[in-house]
C-alpha cells in the first residue's frame, strides 16, 4: 500500500489540532513581553545607576563636610596655637594660608584625577 500523500505543501502538520491563537491574544501577549523587555533593559539598569549616583554624592558630600571642618581646624590652630605672630595688621594671615593650603589641596586632586584618567584612556 502506498503512503498517503499529504495536501499541505510545507509537509505533513505534526499537530492537526494545533491552531494560530486569536488575535487578542497575540496582542495581549505581545504587550506581555515589550512591557517585561522594556522592564529589563531600561528600569533596571536605571535603579541601579541612580544607586550608583545616590553613593556618589553622599560621598561627595561627606567628603565635603570633612574638608571644611579640617580647613576650619586648621584655621583655628592658627589663631589660636601661633601665640602673638598673627596678631594686629597680622590678624589676616590664618585665612590667606588657610585659602591657599585648600587651593593647594584642590590642585593636587584635580591633577592626580587628570593623570589617573589619561592613564585610563578616556
Amino acid at each position: 500500500m502506498a503512503p498517503e500523500r499529504s495536501t499541505n505543501p510545507a509537509g505533513p502538520d505534526p499537530e492537526p489540532s494545533r491552531r494560530t491563537p486569536p488575535l487578542p491574544q497575540l496582542v495581549s501577549e505581545l504587550r506581555e513581553l515589550v512591557v517585561t523587555y522594556v522592564k529589563q533593559q531600561t528600569i533596571v539598569p536605571l535603579k541601579a545607576l541612580g544607586r550608583y549616583i545616590a553613593f556618589g554624592l553622599v560621598g561627595s558630600l561627606l567628603l565635603g563636610f570633612g574638608v571644611v571642618f579640617l580647613a576650619l581646624s586648621g584655621l583655628r590652630a592658627l589663631q589660636t596655637e601661633t601665640g602673638s605672630t598673627f596678631t594686629d595688621d597680622w590678624s589676616w594671615a590664618p585665612y590667606a594660608i588657610t585659602v591657599v593650603a585648600l587651593i593647594v589641596g584642590g590642585s593636587l586632586v584635580w591633577a592626580l584625577r587628570s593623570t589617573s584618567r589619561a592613564e585610563k584612556g578616556t
